[in-house]
């Protein structure tokens, strides 16, 4: 674990589906356009409950679900326009799959990109992104490790330490 000062990184527990909805809501309300977000993780740890909670911190409205069979699935912002382009590379076997769905036009675009299963298409994620690794703890419980890296990622975690926790 790396310790929770750390400025590149923090790793901490998630207790329950809705605490880890609300470090999304959290997180949501720090993003910007451009933004990259990418969320690694097994099956079922959590990776669309987040990414729920990152909807609801941008006050998108209606339900965020899971892309899988979609691969991509959008969400407008109905006051200000900014789109979440929420990308699911779960059913993707090769980096050539994600370009030929257009991923780089997602990933250098003006809304901000949440990717589950993103370590499948890192060659041609950009260099500063958000990491989030989610891991299984027990039945409830996950392990949330957000790491930054580049300065905007760095500014944006230091802002989340700041409103979710306090540090």
């Amino acid at each position: 674990m790396a310790p929770i000062l750390d400025e590149r990184s923090l790793d901490f527990i998630s207790h329950s589906p809705a605490q880890t909805r609300r470090i999304g809501a959290r997180l949501g309300a720090l993003v910007n356009r451009g933004d990259v977000l990418c969320l690694v993780g097994e099956l079922g740890t959590g990776k669309t409950c987040l990414i729920q909670g990152l909807g609801r911190g941008l006050e998108i409205e209606g339900p965020i679900t899971s892309p899988t069979f979609t691969l991509i699935n959008e969400y407008r912002h109905a006051r200000d326009g900014l789109t979440l382009y929420h990308i699911d590379l779960y059913r993707i076997s090769d980096v050539r799959e994600a370009l030929d769905f257009g991923l780089d036009e997602y990933l250098y675009g003006e809304g901000v990109c949440a990717i589950e299963w993103a370590e499948r298409a890192e060659p041609v994620l950009p260099d500063e992104r958000l990491w989030i690794v989610l891991r299984h703890l027990d039945v409830s419980k996950r392990g949330i490790l957000i790491r930054a890296d580049g300065p905007r990622y760095e500014t944006l975690l230091r802002e989340l330490k700041r409103v979710a926790f306090g540090i």
